[in-house]
């Protein structure tokens, strides 16, 4: 018996369906291939993703998570197999798909001649916007990403968090209700990086946002389900907890402890994270953190 969503994986580990969701995207059997039938960059890809969600996208180098968002966005043609975006199919509605579709991409698009206030003007412009409701939604864009106090000041003059919070953000203008950000916090600062899952988390609902990233973490706690692809193939999709039920190895032990080690109370204070790991045998190790003062021992296989 062949799955009846993922005929081209029997075996592949899926979740059921949320049927009481509206799939804002829907890939159906999608191939692409490159460089004259030597490169198989997508092979059959069939997969959904939901209104009000966040689908975390992981995957390798390689695997295909570019191609397949190129594809969404109708950057280059699908070899074969479709996609349907808010019901409209990207080989023959692109130009209405678009009205209502936002991309990050890889890297910044941002045109250093121009403010950070001139960019979300242009971008609202660009999606049909009146002058109204640009004035509003550079106001609301400019709270949202806690960059007032930069309005007027070129992009060239952001810090790489910056621009990378704006990028996002400007996938997000005129209301897209498919929003795909491929790998929208790649080369951050850990305090950027936390910025942009405030915005998302911010701009989920009523929207299909579909997120690459290559942190497992960023998936856990961002993605409500999670993809993982490898050489463009689906390898499992599900929700964090279905997939570690499914498929987790190894476990966590935390031990707390009342009084800290003796040998370890010059390197404590109040304020400071003090975290060493001890290989114990082949396969188990314990951490040993002082976080503000909370001795805990963690070990993990």
């Amino acid at each position: 018996g062949e799955d009846p969503v993922h005929p081209q994986h029997p075996a592949v580990c899926v979740e059921e369906e949320p049927a009481h969701l509206e799939p804002g995207v829907y890939i159906e059997n999608l191939m692409k291939v490159y460089r004259h039938g030597k490169k198989l960059a997508v092979d059959g890809l069939t997969l959904g993703f939901y209104e009000g969600q966040i689908t975390s996208f992981l995957g390798h180098n390689g695997a295909g998570k570019t191609t397949t968002m190129s594809i969404l966005t109708g950057l280059f043609p699908p070899t074969s197999g479709t996609a349907y975006i808010l019901g409209k199919d990207i080989r023959t509605d692109l130009s209405a798909i678009r009205q209502s579709l936002g991309v990050c991409p890889q890297h910044n698009v941002l045109f250093s001649m121009l403010t950070v206030e001139e960019h979300i003007w242009f971008y609202a412009r660009l999606k049909g916007l009146s002058e109204e409701q640009v004035s509003a939604e550079i106001e609301h864009i400019l709270q949202d990403t806690g960059l007032p106090h930069k309005r007027c000041s070129r992009t060239s003059t952001l810090s790489g968090g910056m621009q990378r919070k704006l990028s996002v953000a400007l996938a997000f203008v005129g209301g897209a209700k498919v929003v795909i950000l491929d790998e929208p916090t790649a080369g951050v600062d850990p305090y950027a990086r936390r910025g942009i899952w405030d915005l998302l988390l911010k701009y989920r609902q009523g929207r299909t946002i579909i997120l690459s990233t290559h942190h497992m973490d960023e998936a856990d706690i961002l993605g409500d389900r999670i993809a993982i692809i490898s050489h463009g193939k689906l390898c499992c999709v599900g929700s964090s907890l279905y997939l570690k039920t499914q498929l987790g190895t190894g476990y966590y032990l935390t031990l707390v402890k009342k009084e800290a080690e003796p040998s370890l109370s010059s390197c404590r204070n109040s304020s400071s994270t003090v975290s060493f790991t001890k290989k114990v045998g082949s396969n188990l190790a314990f951490t040993y953190m002082n976080i503000k003062g909370n001795n805990r021992i963690v070990v993990h296989t």
